[in-house]
């Protein structure tokens, strides 16, 4: 499912109605990230920036994920210039900024729709999802239905391994339905993914070669969008959860037809094992995007839950027990996918700052401070 481009349409329709440490990225110059006090794109309250660059410039770009040894980035961007007509796997280096007129390397099939690229421990490969199988064409997206803001479960998704040159080396999954949302523990020995194999949404994990899949959650409702811990212990992720008779049935007739709804989502967090499940936030309104901060100690996410009209979304930080809730960014419209640098220096997300009131969202760099 495109998670991405579904909640960013999800949000502009309210708008109008409404862990290896060792290695670094010291050898980036560190003149090429302005800092906080000459730079329009942070704003004041953003204290925990201490410097920002922007690194695309055009089309919706999301959820970029940093090489183990922190030199590269992989993301998805629907960016029509580059010859895409929905989300596609781009490779890019820490450096590097694109703009329309240069495109950085495509490692997707270019058919069918991705998502959720992620490294794996050898720097060389990475993991992603695509219908790339099922059809060459981009699969359609429906936004709503009977009034509710919806996302699509795309049941011809499943999970490769590629190089980085785009040659597919393995396919992880071949199961009936959903297999998406892919991403590696730092340890370098796991994968979290989300599928709907057992006739609901929920998280799974196998080793990196497809073997040893496990079922870690069976809670009705939507698991998805997990990360490890910078220690590969636990693991944070959002879910839907619908208690009452007829907020079950309303999940359930969706979900037959591949759909779920996304606006009222929380935060839960397990060992990753599957133990020890406990939901984290209760906020009320969609909270979801959630990326450990490097201590381990602390879940940094996107949320709406301050909206009254569904926007703006907001990266906000909180205890993994729950308290000391902290909001991190102070945008207009909305900020979202933070993910961390393995050395912890650095925050990678995706925000709609600095796109001249247009609809593009772009992806930042940010060195962080605690």
């Amino acid at each position: 499912m495109n998670r991405f481009v579904a909640l960013l349409l999800i949000l502009f329709a309210f708008s109008a109605c409404k862990n290896d440490s060792s290695n670094n990225t010291d050898s980036t110059p560190e003149n090429k990230l302005s800092t906080a006090d000459q730079n329009p794109l942070i704003y004041p309250e953003e204290t925990h920036f201490k410097s920002l660059r922007q690194v695309t410039f055009g089309g919706d770009n999301a959820e970029a994920y940093w090489s183990f040894d922190d030199k590269q980035l992989v993301f998805q961007s629907n960016n029509a210039k580059w010859n895409v007509g929905c989300d596609q796997m781009f490779l890019m280096n820490f450096e590097e900024t694109f703009t329309d007129s240069i495109a950085p390397p495509m490692l997707s099939t270019g058919k069918g729709r991705t998502t959720c690229s992620y490294f794996l421990p050898d720097n060389k490969h990475i993991i992603y999802a695509s219908t790339h199988l099922k059809q060459d064409e981009c699969p359609e997206t429906p936004l709503r239905k009977n009034g509710k803001y919806i996302w699509p479960i795309y049941d011809s998704y499943d999970i490769f391994v590629v190089d980085l040159e785009g040659n597919i080396v393995k396919q992880l999954t071949n199961e009936v339905g959903y297999d998406a949302e892919p991403t590696v523990s730092p340890k370098g020995d796991k994968i979290v993914f989300t599928s709907t194999r057992s006739g609901d949404l929920e998280l799974y994990t196998m080793n990196l070669d497809g073997s040893e899949v496990t079922q870690i959650t069976d809670e009705l409702g939507y698991d998805g969008g997990a990360f490890f811990s910078p220690d590969g212990t636990k693991i944070i992720f959002r879910s839907s959860r619908p208690k009452t008779d007829q907020e079950i049935k309303d999940y359930k007739d969706l979900l037959a037809e591949g759909l779920v709804e996304p606006t009222e989502m929380e935060l839960y967090i397990c060992n990753a094992d599957g133990s020890d499940l406990r939901q984290l936030t209760d906020l009320g309104n969609a909270n979801w995007s959630p990326f450990f901060h490097p201590s381990g100690d602390k879940i940094l996410f996107s949320s709406n839950f301050e909206a009254e009209r569904g926007f703006p979304f907001n990266l906000y930080m909180i205890d993994i027990d729950g308290k000391n809730l902290k909001r991190v960014t102070h945008g207009e419209t909305f900020d979202a996918f933070p993910v961390f640098s393995n050395n912890g220096k650095y925050l990678a997300f995706s925000s709609n700052r600095n796109n001249g009131g247009g609809r593009d969202t772009n992806l930042f760099i940010a060195e962080w401070q605690d």
